[in-house]
């Protein structure tokens, strides 16, 4: 048994979105993805997605690349990605009970593995495409729901944490956020988060130990597409 975790699967059989313009490495990324998940997933494992899973704006346009992901090996984690348009926050424990036992979606709530408690939200960074306001509405937002998850987890009495986020936990040139120091404030070993696609944006935040936190990078394109291991 083993965790594991990628994000930005970015499927589209349904909506017909191509990744090709991204670049020649996502030409048929979805074959490589199951290519790669069936070498290393076993059907005891857990895999969390870390956000971006499908192009479908309704959940019905959703379908398809929810089959495929169903398909694949393991049990599946879901959080939630800026592209999850089909993915209404207020109504995350409706996805719950619509695929129980099938998907498992990570919002204001938290799951397991083994003594570890999974937590995470969306998350947000500044990228300079909205005004400070707003930037700092979405954080105080994402904050309060990522402290949701991070309490429902100590009041059942969890005392070891792995952090989920979608965007990366840092803006670029950030040393600290309110992601960070919430992080260290529950003593999370680890914060995964994806969101950064290319080169150019790899090293937006931090990769490596910070302050006794392990950061790790799980974008599919970084990984290529090949799920990490996060935990034995």
């Amino acid at each position: 048994m083993a965790l594991y975790a990628i994000g930005d699967l970015h499927l589209s059989f349904s909506a017909g979105k191509s990744m090709d313009m991204f670049g020649r490495e996502w030409k048929n990324h979805e074959r490589r993805i199951e290519k790669n998940w069936r070498k290393k997933i076993r059907e005891q494992d857990t895999v969390v997605i870390t956000g971006d899973h499908s192009w479908g704006k309704k959940l019905q346009d959703c379908e398809e690349d929810f089959a495929f992901i169903e398909s694949l090996p393991g049990r599946k984690i879901l959080l939630r990605g800026n592209h999850d348009m089909f993915w209404d926050a207020k109504k995350t424990q409706k996805l719950n009970d619509l695929y129980q036992g099938r998907l498992y979606f990570l919002q204001n709530n938290y799951f397991v593995y083994e003594d570890y408690a999974l937590v995470g939200t969306k998350g947000y960074c500044y990228e300079g495409k909205d005004t400070m306001e707003h930037y700092e509405k979405i954080m105080a937002r994402e904050m309060g729901r990522l402290k949701e998850s991070f309490e429902a987890a100590v009041s059942d009495g969890y005392k070891k944490f792995l952090m989920f986020l979608h965007y990366p936990p840092t803006s670029i040139g950030e040393r600290r956020s309110g992601f960070t120091m919430m992080a260290e404030y529950y003593g999370a070993e680890q914060v995964i988060y994806s969101h950064c696609h290319g080169r150019d944006r790899w090293q937006d935040s931090f990769i490596g130990k910070v302050n006794g936190i392990e950061y790790r990078l799980v974008s599919s394109d970084y990984l290529r597409f090949n799920p990490e291991r996060i935990l034995k």
